[in-house]
């Protein structure tokens, strides 16, 4: 007997997987953003994903499949490996219903994903360096009896994600193209499939990280801050999915997707992860075609505080808002004092000195010095760099 060939989800498939997470998961806000659109030069949306339940769209896909469970099956509990989002989704629907979760997730998993996880009241298991290896690990407790929740390998799964394209087309029925972070591509499948049922018209956008992107040529396979989506093998049927119904495919570089973070924190005053600005990055680096309004899904908001820390340092200090700096000053009294007073008179904040005695640039009765200092914008560091060199200072910028 031929076994059927998976398509993925009807649209009545998403249509009663909306009826069915209806008061469970929210209706999420779409904003438009005044700056967006003027540096890319076209009408921008967001879809605040972010704001979901658990900090992101996962949990459509997770309750739309813990309620579909059997009794045997809610007896025997449910197990998931997860970067961190499905992993929560799938530990707070469990809660929810009554059912035990054990979530395998990678060993450098962000903590903040880790805890929220354990909060829900689930075993969580660390195992392997990555979404693949705790994809693995996490086979062994299903073959004792439990049910695998797949993050995007699954036609009820997707079929709750899909619930975000029909909301799409009633909030925004004449937007132009919706863009979609893509991972395992349950999300994109899903969203895909719903648009392009009920408003064919519009173009849907993958975005992969591009360091870890293995549906686009030349794409990567290793670490980047986008850690929701870094997938590096999505499913057969997502896949199939996302070739038949997708516009296009683009990927973003971390430092694209830094930038969107940041972006998004000062200017739209939203928290997103890397994986949840992947959109953003994509429209701000000119990637999506078209000049008509566009939708960006910020798909989560569950960033570490500390990797926050060090996105927005980094993307400050890449804008010229922080200039790092080398210089030397005489090893005695008052050498430093005299050079952080002209800085001083220049209205520049220090926010960091260190000091280095020892290395082959360094002469004898000199000492080497690194600022860190708080600046206004890149025209001003290299006022500041020049300043120095009329000061008598050697002056070495550092990145």
């Amino acid at each position: 007997m031929a076994i059927p060939t998976r398509t993925g989800p009807t649209l009545a498939e998403i249509q009663a997987a909306r009826a069915r997470i209806a008061g469970v998961a929210r209706v999420t806000p779409v904003y438009s953003s005044e700056t967006l659109g003027r540096l890319t030069g076209r009408p921008v949306f967001l879809k605040a994903e972010n704001l979901q339940r658990t900090g992101s769209f996962k949990v459509r896909g997770a309750v739309n499949k813990l309620a579909s469970l059997s009794p045997d099956e809610r007896e025997a509990g449910v197990v998931a490996a997860s970067a961190g989002n499905h992993g929560q989704a799938v530990a707070w629907a469990a809660r929810e219903v009554g059912v035990s979760s054990t979530i395998f997730m990678p060993e450098d998993a962000p903590m903040a994903k880790v805890d929220a996880t354990r909060s829900y009241g689930a075993e969580v298991v660390l195992a392997g360096s990555g979404y693949d290896e705790a994809q693995e690990a996490a086979r062994e407790r299903v073959e004792a009896g439990a049910t695998l929740v797949h993050a995007f390998e699954d036609e009820v799964v997707i079929a709750g994600q899909g619930t975000l394209g029909l909301e799409l087309a009633d909030q925004l029925p004449d937007v132009e193209a919706v863009i979609v972070p893509v991972g395992g591509g349950g999300l994109a499948a899903g969203i895909a499939i719903a648009l392009k049922e009920v408003r064919p018209e519009i173009q849907v956008i993958g975005v992969q990280a591009a360091n870890c992107a293995p549906l686009v040529v030349g794409g990567g396979a290793g670490y980047t801050i986008a850690d929701g989506i870094a997938v590096k093998q999505p499913g057969e049927l997502t896949q199939e999915i996302l070739r038949e119904r997708l516009d296009d495919l683009v990927s973003v570089s971390d430092d694209e997707i830094a930038h969107g973070i940041v972006l998004l924190l000062e200017r739209v005053k939203l928290v997103v992860e890397g994986a949840g600005a992947a959109s953003v990055a994509a429209l701000l680096a000119g990637k999506v075609q078209g000049r008509g309004s566009a939708l960006a899904l910020l798909s989560g908001g569950n960033i570490d505080a500390s990797l926050l820390i060090e996105v927005a340092r980094y993307s400050l200090t890449q804008a010229g808002r922080f200039l790092v700096l080398r210089t030397y000053v005489q090893d005695r009294p008052g050498g430093l004092a005299k050079l952080l007073a002209l800085i001083a008179e220049e209205r520049v904040n220090v926010i960091a000195v260190q000091h280095q005695r020892e290395g082959l640039r360094v002469k004898p009765a000199q000492t080497a010095v690194e600022l860190t200092l708080q600046t206004r914008d890149e025209q001003q560091c290299l006022e500041m760099l020049e300043r120095l060199r009329e000061w008598g200072y050697e002056a070495e910028r550092m990145r």
